[in-house]
């Protein structure tokens, strides 16, 4: 898998775009519309991620977010008193960010295309980067939390969202529940449709039973069938990958299990256990920074 193949998918499949409906027009009041609807979507179905933010102070320190989507951690992030600067892998992210930031009224540093593989900012540049839901979708993961320590302050902290390993969306819904449905749909003969269909034509082309090898199988069933790579983390894969730094935090949130009943997943206990969003605190270790 290569950084290539992610950049195509996601420059193609604009993060969260379907969820609302698409982007349909590009003058000001479709982006305002489109905005609005996909805000209220992404803060109705976690409305943790509020609450997070509001526990972390950005007041004043210079922050660098990975990786964009359509900006509504952004604005969240500069409403909150940020120094924001923006970093994302696909010019259509930033095209849509800078829009929402220019309707807004919203000051921003810098907002650049670029490779977490190669951080287009100096060393020592920030007191905080922020990614949310997007290192997880890096194959090179450890070259990037090297590039991350670098622009890091001496002190400052890497704030990050991962998919969880021990979640009740990875055991029980990936690893069970959609395996099964897929055998049984694949032997049938049914054709099923959206989704369903990307998954039956990945099996036929691969294979169905090499298909259902999570390692293969992870990739296409966080993102549609045709995400190119995805990764799930524990506390223990963090600390092996993220060498670069010291693990300081880390909780879950999110209860998250498709294709079971969202109102029947979100009344479940648990979810500091089996959510499946794994917050993490990071702070780089002294010899990254004294390398650098």
């Amino acid at each position: 898998m290569t950084e290539v193949q992610v950049q195509e998918f996601w420059q193609n499949h604009s993060c969260g775009e379907t969820l609302v409906g698409g982007l349909h027009a590009t003058d000001d009041a479709a982006f305002e519309k489109f905005f609005n609807l996909y805000d209220q979507f992404r803060f109705g179905e976690s409305p943790q991620l509020l609450t997070n933010l509001d526990r972390i102070n950005f007041s004043g320190k210079r922050t660098l977010e990975i990786g964009l989507g359509q900006g509504a951690d952004s604005e969240q992030l500069i409403r909150r008193g940020a120094i924001w600067s923006g970093l994302d892998l696909t010019e259509e992210s930033v095209r849509r960010v800078r829009k929402r930031l220019e309707l807004r009224g919203l000051p921003y540093e810098h907002l650049k295309c670029g490779t977490a593989l190669a951080i287009p900012f100096p060393t020592a540049s920030f007191d905080i980067v922020y990614s949310y839901g997007v290192l997880h979708h890096i194959p090179e993961v450890g070259l990037a939390q090297r590039e991350i320590a670098r622009v890091l302050k001496p002190g400052g902290e890497l704030i990050v969202m991962l998919y969880a390993k021990w979640s009740l969306n990875y055991l029980v819904s990936i690893a069970t529940l959609r395996r099964l449905g897929l055998i049984y749909m694949y032997y049938r003969g049914i054709k099923g449709r959206g989704k369903l269909a990307g998954h039956l034509e990945n099996a036929r082309r691969m294979g169905l039973w090499n298909y259902l090898r999570l390692k293969n199988f992870i990739h296409a069933n966080t993102d549609g069938p045709l995400n190119p790579y995805s990764k799930v983390y524990d506390v223990e894969e963090v600390r092996r990958v993220f060498t670069s730094f010291e693990l300081t935090k880390a909780y879950k949130v999110f209860m998250h299990a498709p294709p079971l009943p969202t109102p029947i997943v979100h009344a479940l206990p648990g979810e500091s256990l089996l959510g499946w969003h794994l917050w993490v605190h990071l702070r780089p270790r002294k010899s990254s920074f004294t390398e650098a």
